[in-house]
């Protein structure tokens, strides 16, 4: 690890640290009855986004805090996305943890060991997200597994200031189109990844072992 990446991670983790405490467990049970609307995209495998197009991403084993945050960045408009303001806006705090809860079920979990060799562009990007895809802090999300062109279009909502977040847009500013279609591929093809809500996910509450 470089002493950027170290120096990030470090500044990253005090600050995950120093951030408000949930306000009170997660309840599934309660989120699997809010989340019908979220199922219409994020329950239908390759399911794709209207315009710009690009595949809804794979919620089932990503980390529930992380997701609650960008319900809470979808409602303040820091990621910018209609439909996805229009329904983060309407919940509650406790709404977004039951919600994650349910449509994450079981998270993944760190192997340490990771499919082919992150390109040099994703020296900064393993400190925070791992070699393997697997966020190193519950706030950082898992990108194993995760669609390549989702992934694309995120990192250059970051790179171009739509979406706020002044550290992505820092680590994102510098990308070439090239090495952002690099980092989409290598983190996509990690093992285990994430996948779909869809029925299969929702009876077993995890991903299937790939």
């Amino acid at each position: 690890m470089t002493s950027r990446s170290a120096g990030l991670a470090l500044a990253l983790t005090f600050a995950a640290l120093a951030a408000p405490a949930l306000a009170s467990a997660a309840d599934a049970a309660r989120g699997a009855k809010l989340a019908y609307t979220c199922l219409g995209c994020h329950g239908i495998p390759n399911y794709k986004n209207s315009y710009p197009i690009y595949s809804v991403p794979k919620l089932g084993g990503q980390h529930t805090a992380y997701m609650v945050a960008a319900l809470k960045e979808y409602a303040s408009q820091g990621r910018p996305h209609p439909t996805m303001h229009a329904q983060a806006v309407t919940m509650s705090e406790q709404d977004m943890q039951d919600i994650a809860a349910y449509l994450s079920g079981q998270e993944l979990k760190a192997t340490g060991r990771a499919v082919g060799t992150a390109p040099k562009a994703g020296q900064t990007c393993v400190a925070c997200h791992g070699n393997d895809g697997i966020g190193i802090l519950p706030e950082y999300p898992n990108l194993a597994g995760q669609h390549a062109d989702y992934i694309e279009q995120a990192l250059k909502a970051y790179r171009a200031g739509q979406r706020k977040n002044p550290i992505m847009g820092g680590m994102a500013a510098p990308l070439t189109d090239a090495d952002i279609k690099a980092l989409a591929q290598y983190y996509s093809s990690q093992r285990p990844g994430l996948c779909s809500a869809d029925n299969a996910f929702r009876k077993a509450d995890r991903c299937p072992a790939t």
